[in-house]
This record gives structure tokens, C-alpha cells and sequence, in this order.
């Protein structure tokens, strides 16, 4: 009998041995393309029972040349590099993490607020050049009391919202997909996007990238912030028009921001973004630790076991 064959198209993982051991059922063969070029993905993918996913794109053009494919596992909470209507026409199931590194995300979102709030790197920056003073940096606003809004309140924000509250932060959120019941469980008030960039000191982007909320951020959206406020985005890097952000750095609009993700990475080393004593930059690591990885192997690679096995995906992607 033949093992089932499962292609991977791209990995950022040191190693794929939970991905490995939660396939073990199935009796897996996996198969690493050479590159994420289409080309060596179909080299691998053709007649791959399965499909592993990291940052690769798998367009329509491609899903239409896989010739036994059943399911593909993204190994990520989003799947906007997937053409989602094309594997729905052709019958295969598309699986993702939605649940993993919230704690990390989370985290990193606050702690990019903080540093933002105390002006921790260019504190920092000051004294490694030998300069021990107060003045360039103040001046500091205390935490408690201000408010930060949160851009969709999905997994991630819900679980930075007692993080933000333990610091004395009033948390509100424009989500209008989020009934009133969730929103009121955590002790937040929803509202207009318009009214949340109105009231907010902070604004911590978690919205999903959509047509629709691409460049949600934009020079309109900036203009309608506290002079003053801070942006900080761990979500994904086109919700914000990076052009509109250095405009309103360059006329003192926005205190700072912290950015996590950018529309293109790596950021390129001409970026604008960079230099700022205002800007705080973080490679795309707002998701890793140990564990967090360990999980979205584990629960992706259970997934597409269980469709192979002809069971329920527990995190199937909703086709429409």
C-alpha cells in the first residue's frame, strides 16, 4: 500500500517533527520543495494527497493543476496567500490555527505599547551613546487612564485586553462582526472606527487582511487620531498605508509607532520607517516562542490527518 504523500511548499520551522509525529496515522511521505516558485511547488505537489503551507502563494492557476489534493494546512492564522473560492470549487478542504500564538501576540502588542509609552528603545539608545539625561525624553504621559483601541476584537485582542487593563488602560474596540454579548463579557466598548481613532491614545491593529481592509490605516484614518497617539500593527503589514504613517510621523501628528509587520518584507533598508527615535520595529516575531510553534505544527498536522482519515476538520476556513 503507498504512503500518503504530503508536499511541503515552504517551512520556517528549525524542524517538522510535530508536524511529523501528528501525521504519523496517516503513514506520511513528505516532500520539501526546492523553492516556493510554483514550478517546484508542482514538482512536489502534483499528486500530493496533502499541502503544507507557510508564506507561499497558491493561487487559483496552481490549486487547479494539484490532481489528488484533499486538503491544504496553513501553518499560520490567516490564509490570504490561498485562493480560498478556487479550493472550494475544486473540492479541497483548507485548514489554519486560529487559536495559536494568542498568548505570544498578545504579549508582543503590549509590550510594543509599553516601550512606546516609556520610550524604552530611545532611552535605551541614549545611554549606550553616553548620554545620561532626562530631558530628551520627556516628556511621559502615566498609562492609567488612557485608552487604547483595538482594531477587531478577535482571539488575539481579547486576550491583550486584561494585559492592558492591568495597567490602568481603558480598552475599546470597532468590530462590527463581534456580537454585543463578547464585547460586553470583556468589559469593552465597541463603536464606530471613526469614534475609536477619535478617542484612542493608542490604536493596536488586529483586524484580518481583506480587499476591504487593506490600507485601512491611511492618511484619512491618521487625520482622525489624537494628535499625539501611537500606532502599533502585529497584524499584517497592508492594513497600513506605510506612506500615510511617514507623513504623519514627518508633521508630528502621530507621537510614534510600532510595527511588527510591514506591507513588504524584509523591510527595505532605504525604508523611511527607519532612523526614527519614533518608530519601533520588530523582524515578524510578534508569533514565536517555543511552545507557540510547537502547537501550530501539532494542531495543523492533526487537521489534515483527520481529513485524510475522512473526519471533520476541527479548524476548517469557511468557502464563502
Amino acid at each position: 500500500m503507498s504512503r500518503t504523500l504530503i508536499a511541503v511548499t515552504d517551512s520556517p520551522f528549525p524542524s517538522l517533527a510535530p508536524a511529523i509525529a501528528a501525521l504519523k496515522r496517516v503513514d506520511p511521505e513528505l516532500r520539501m520543495a526546492k523553492s516556493a516558485s510554483a514550478d517546484d511547488i508542482l514538482a512536489v505537489a502534483r499528486d500530493a494527497d496533502a499541502v503544507l503551507v507557510t508564506y507561499a502563494k497558491l493561487p487559483g492557476e496552481l490549486l487547479k493543476e494539484l490532481t489528488r489534493c484533499k486538503v491544504i494546512g496553513r501553518f499560520g492564522l490567516g490564509v490570504d496567500n490561498i485562493d480560498i473560492p478556487a479550493a472550494a470549487r475544486l473540492g479541497i478542504t483548507v485548514t489554519y490555527v486560529p487559536d495559536y500564538c494568542l498568548r505570544e501576540v498578545s504579549d508582543h502588542a503590549m509590550a510594543l505599547l509599553l516601550a512606546l509609552a516609556r520610550k524604552i528603545p530611545f532611552s535605551n539608545r541614549l545611554v549606550q551613546s553616553g548620554r545620561w539625561e532626562v530631558p530628551p525624553v520627556v516628556p511621559l504621559r502615566r498609562l492609567e487612564g488612557q485608552e487604547l483601541g483595538l482594531v477587531g476584537f478577535g482571539n488575539i485582542p481579547r486576550a491583550l485586553t486584561p494585559k492592558a487593563k492591568a495597567f490602568g488602560l481603558k480598552v475599546i474596540t470597532h468590530d462590527p462582526y463581534v456580537s454585543v454579548d463578547v464585547v460586553k463579557a470583556h468589559g469593552v466598548e465597541n463603536m464606530s472606527f471613526e469614534d475609536l481613532l477619535g478617542r484612542s491614545d493608542f490604536v493596536s491593529v488586529h483586524a484580518p487582511l481583506l480587499p476591504a481592509t487593506r490600507g485601512l490605516m491611511n492618511a484619512a484614518a491618521f487625520a482622525r487620531m489624537k494628535k499625539g497617539a501611537f500606532l502599533v500593527n502585529t497584524a499584517r503589514g497592508p492594513l497600513v498605508d506605510e506612506t500615510a504613517l511617514v507623513a504623519a510621523l514627518d508633521s508630528g501628528h502621530l507621537g510614534g509607532a510600532a510595527l511588527d509587520v510591514v506591507t513588504v518584507e524584509p523591510l527595505a533598508k532605504d525604508s523611511p520607517l527607519l532612523g526614527r527615535d519614533n518608530v519601533i520595529l520588530t523582524p515578524h516575531t510578534a508569533f514565536y516562542s517555543v511552545e507557540a510553534l510547537e502547537e501550530l505544527q501539532t494542531k495543523c498536522a492533526s487537521d489534515v490527518a483527520r481529513v485524510l482519515s475522512g473526519e471533520a476538520p476541527v479548524y476548517p476556513v469557511k468557502m464563502g
